[in-house]
């Protein structure tokens, strides 16, 4: 149509050489690359191409890598809209990486830009380039699919020799050198919080304890119920790497005992129903809030299980929030069955019943004797 006015595309002549040989030359390999491409340029003005004399030249750099000066130049103004064509001598001049390719082909599609390899007869304008394309971009997902197995495999392999691979890092530990080290004041607090839940059997009431004395996660944030239960979910705590629900030697140490860890996972192994419930019972034992130690801190119910077994106790709050206390302090655990056992015999005993007394002290010494 006559009067019709041709949209004017603005093409960027990018041009790379590997080494710095030949560079100092008057005219060298850059300059022929360049002078190629505007012969390009000037044969589809028609089309409505002009050059832009802006240069986009890396001399001395790998086509292995994105890192070069001229193409990161040429990406940004791409991304602020000054660039409607990339022309190049040869695809590889761009990128020897097939990868790398298929990124560089994601920011030329996302600005609305279109790739001319002028020796090569690629061309996106056109619908054959766009085929080639198309097909160099599957080959493109095949690569990264098979290089993603290959870091699962090694990753998986790592792993089960115990190292460490990344992420995020424990409470308790630091990373040193690509491995875990224990951090030894957070490793008191992960040992604390083991130990006081094996005691509380209350991730809710340990959280809320927790919270009152602001006791702080990794992060420096309130430590809440969810995170009580990962931490003492994880393996980690005991020298074990674990990978898809399979645990392996870790190459680091651990911070709490097998021993803790039964303790803490009998209770687990109850439904959050029974805990309730035997807490509620807890709640009610005799001596709840008027029995104290020496030093005047208060024994609360608590509990332990030992194999199916399970153990009652008053506890001193000192012992559950971890405080230290005077040697001559007294007994920090005793046997909930004992002392109460003891009260109702002196009560029965009081009101006349001796011999009812004596039966129930006796039947309760085979439960426990008090620990310190």
């Amino acid at each position: 149509m006559a009067g019709m006015i041709l949209k004017r595309s603005r093409c960027a002549i990018y041009t790379r050489k590997s080494s710095e040989e030949g560079l100092d030359m008057e005219f060298n390999s850059l300059d022929a690359q360049r002078e190629a491409c505007e012969a390009y340029v000037a044969s589809q003005k028609a089309e409505g191409w002009v050059a832009l004399r802006d240069r986009y030249d890396d001399g001395g750099f790998s086509g292995g890598t994105l890192d070069r000066p001229a193409l990161k130049q040429l990406i940004a103004d791409i991304e602020a809209g000054l660039i409607d064509v990339i022309v190049v001598y040869k695809i590889d001049r761009l990128s020897r990486s097939l990868m790398d390719f298929a990124r560089l082909v994601e920011v030329f599609d996302r600005n609305g830009v279109t790739f001319v390899s002028v020796t090569q007869s690629f061309n996106t304008t056109t619908s054959m380039g766009r085929l080639t394309l198309n097909i160099l971009l599957s080959f493109a997902q095949f690569e990264r699919e098979v290089i993603g197995e290959r870091i699962r495999d090694k990753f998986a392999a790592s792993r089960k020799r115990g190292m460490w691979m990344g992420g995020f890092v424990p409470m308790g530990y630091d990373v040193r050198e690509r491995k875990l080290v224990v951090n030894a004041a957070e490793a008191a607090t992960v040992r604390m919080i083991f130990e006081r839940f094996a005691a509380l059997g209350s991730a809710s009431t340990l959280a809320r304890a927790l919270q009152a004395e602001d006791v702080r996660n990794k992060r420096g944030k309130r430590i809440d119920k969810g995170f009580i239960y990962k931490l003492i979910n994880n393996r980690v705590y005991l020298g074990e790497a674990v990978h898809k629900g399979t645990s392996y030697p870790g190459e680091h140490d651990a911070i709490i005992t097998q021993e803790v860890w039964d303790s803490v996972h009998s209770i687990l192994k109850e439904s959050p129903r029974e805990r309730r419930a035997r807490n509620r019972n807890s709640s009610e034992a005799l001596l709840k809030g008027i029995i104290f130690t020496d030093t005047g801190a208060a024994m609360t119910p608590t509990y332990t299980r030992k194999g199916e077994r399970l153990y009652h106790y008053y506890t001193s709050t000192d012992l559950i929030r971890n405080r230290d206390t005077a040697s001559d302090a007294g007994p920090m655990r005793l046997s909930a069955a004992m002392v109460d056992g003891a009260v109702i015999a002196e009560m029965r005993r009081i009101i006349g019943a001796p011999e009812v007394a004596a039966r129930v002290i006796e039947a309760q010494r085979h439960e426990g004797a008090p620990m310190e």
